[in-house]
């Protein structure tokens, strides 16, 4: 019998099982599978066993992150959605895989994390509505510069800045890619016939986020809502297998408080930009006593004057 295993991944939102491309691959492919995954959708990454998302805990194998390694590892577990694919199919699928990774991955990180209009008023502001305060004012730029720093390593510059002739490159690239795409899948229902496998997860993960997500800025999804094939692909997987996400239920406000509506509201209002500058000023200072611009000095007690009560220390654990 297989060892229990558990998914750690973003929740879900906009008619989407997960808002992230990596989460969505790694619940696409085990759906495909039939692995038997019990799933945490959470907005705090550090609750997850590696710190990051999506992540599979097992009980004798550990803990994996990336899509590739935890695919791998669902496989090692007898749950493969390519055991049917032949020789060429496999083939074709690293070089499809390859090919997502290479030329419309890129593209998708520099719409939602790196394009001005699109970060601010779409992908930040989700993060910072769902993920629960105050790690809410930390961790939207924390991930927007690790998704910066992909983008440098998946592009191979490590100087690369955001600008014109880059945002031209990356959605040609990605024009081209998903045109490509949608040639190769044609009429079929998945790209290798009746039966999905790792090929149509990876693509689902990259393309449904541009299907649903609304971006003011939206190069990339009128050219995938061109290629009614791809959005029919996208809208089945969605139908079949996550049913009940694909039922999109009105956009509403998330508040980070567990205890009512009205945290958003005056008086609570300028409660929480007080909050808020004491947390940024709080963490610059840690951040300086840790690097060493700001050291504090011991004095030793003088002991011909105590006090009458010890001042004790306090840890605070994020």
């Amino acid at each position: 019998m297989a060892a229990p295993m558990e998914l750690y991944c973003w929740r879900g939102d906009h008619g989407l099982p997960s808002v992230d491309v990596d989460c969505l691959t790694v619940l696409a492919y085990a759906k495909f599978a039939g692995a038997p995954l019990k799933v945490h959708k959470i907005t705090n990454p550090w609750r997850s066993p590696t710190g990051i998302l999506p992540a599979l805990k097992t009980r004798e194998e550990g803990s994996f992150s990336q899509p590739n390694k935890i695919i791998i590892q669902l496989r090692k577990q007898k749950y493969n959605a390519d055991y049917d694919l032949s020789a060429k199919e496999g083939a074709d699928t690293l070089a499809f895989v390859s090919l997502l990774e290479e030329k419309l991955l890129p593209a998708l990180i520099y719409t939602q994390w790196v394009d001005a209009k699109n970060y601010v008023d779409a992908t930040r502001r989700w993060y910072a509505e769902n993920i629960p305060f105050p790690l809410n004012f930390l961790l939207p730029n924390r991930i927007h510069g690790r998704q910066l720093e992909r983008l440098r390593l998946v592009r191979g510059d490590p100087t690369l800045e955001p600008g014109e002739q880059l945002e031209k490159e990356l959605y040609h690239d990605a024009l081209e890619c998903m045109t490509l795409l949608s040639q190769r899948l044609g009429s079929q229902k998945f790209f290798f016939g009746d039966s999905p496998s790792s090929l149509d997860a990876y693509v689902f993960g990259h393309l449904a986020p541009l299907l649903k997500i609304k971006l003011p800025n939206g190069k990339l999804q009128q050219h995938l809502n061109s290629l009614e094939n791809l959005r029919q692909f996208c809208t089945n997987i969605l139908v079949l297998y996550f049913p009940s996400e694909s039922r999109e239920a009105p956009a509403k406000k998330v508040s980070n408080h567990p205890d009512g509506g009205d945290f958003d509201n005056e008086p609570h209002k300028r409660r929480n930009q007080i909050l808020s500058v004491l947390f940024a000023v709080g963490a610059m200072l840690g951040y300086a006593v840790l690097s060493g611009i700001i050291t504090i000095k011991h004095t030793p007690a003088q002991l011909e004057e105590p006090h009458g009560d010890d001042e004790d220390d306090e840890e605070e654990e994020e």
